[in-house]
């Protein structure tokens, strides 16, 4: 299957070279890969020069969807791969969801593991429905299976329609990613992918989770460095952002209050020295309310 990989460089040397390493194990020929270099210090752009990926150096630090979207300009085959450069292929799998991807108009997403092989919370429902204050009160493992793949998609086994995924790796036909933006260019960080999966749903265009290919993400290998520690209160102004644009007042207050109930429920359960992140969450999003 003949595709291209956008791949968003900042700083990500070290992991562009696990990624291109992974390619070279596991594909039997190289895709087209456009690295997008969106202001980085090391050398990963020499790095991708010298691989044989088509560079394109950004001017300045322009944001991930920018940055996306600029590649996507690049591409000249009929199958996108977006790719974070802190992922790993395990097998061919990359390859297999670009051959799905190429029949139909869907936006693709593989399952996502954990450096020691567990599964990411990368697949998520639709935010703002009623359906999601049930999780934010029982936790999903007790419900019952159809439930809890509902309320948590991320534990599916099987190949299912999902409100949205986490963008380090999704796969779509080029013409689709380009109707669709990919990415809103004002937008500089954190749930863009969100954003995208839902304007998608609006245009008749499903996010699928395919639980059958899985691909290794590191995760946060740009903003740990950038910002320090997590950034909580910017990821609830930016989720707040997007849940107003793209669903409304009504779904953003159902959503507020999903979250509110999460924070609120696994700090108790945690107990005072183990839920300092989730009393830290739930901070944020008053701040992020008031603000």
């Amino acid at each position: 299957m003949t595709f291209t990989a956008v791949v968003v460089l900042h700083d990500s040397e070290a992991d562009l070279r696990r990624l291109l390493t992974s390619i070279d194990r596991h594909l039997p020929e190289r895709p087209h890969v456009v690295c997008v270099d969106s202001g980085s210090n090391d050398h990963g752009p020499e790095l991708a020069a010298d691989w044989g990926a088509e560079l394109l150096v950004l001017a300045g630090n322009r944001g991930f969807g920018a940055a996306n979207n600029a590649g996507l300009e690049r591409v000249r085959t009929d199958v996108t791969v977006l790719l974070n450069p802190d992922v790993e292929l395990l097998d061919d799998g990359v390859a297999r969801l670009a051959e799905l991807a190429a029949h139909g108009g869907r936006l693709l997403a593989p399952r996502l593991l954990n450096a020691d092989g567990s599964v990411q919370r990368s697949a998520h429902p639709r935010p703002g429905t009623v359906e999601a204050l049930l999780p934010a009160l029982v936790h999903p493992r007790l419900l019952p299976r159809p439930l809890r793949e509902r309320a948590d998609p991320w534990r599916s086994t099987r190949p299912r329609r999902i409100g949205w995924a986490i963008a380090a790796a999704l796969a779509a036909r080029t013409e689709t990613l380009r109707a669709l933006g990919p990415f809103d260019p004002d937008a500089f960080l954190f749930y863009e992918d969100m954003d995208l999966c839902l304007r998608a749903a609006a245009r008749g265009v499903p996010t699928e989770l395919r639980p059958e290919i899985a691909l290794l993400h590191r995760g946060a290998h740009a903003t740990s460095a950038h910002f320090g520690r997590e950034p909580l209160l910017l990821h609830a102004r930016r989720r707040r952002e997007v849940v107003g644009a793209d669903l409304g007042p009504r779904a953003l207050a159902l959503d507020d209050a999903a979250q509110a109930l999460t924070f609120a429920v696994r700090a108790l359960v945690k107990g005072p020295r183990g839920g300092r992140r989730e009393r830290a969450q739930l901070a944020a999003l008053r701040a992020a309310r008031r603000g």
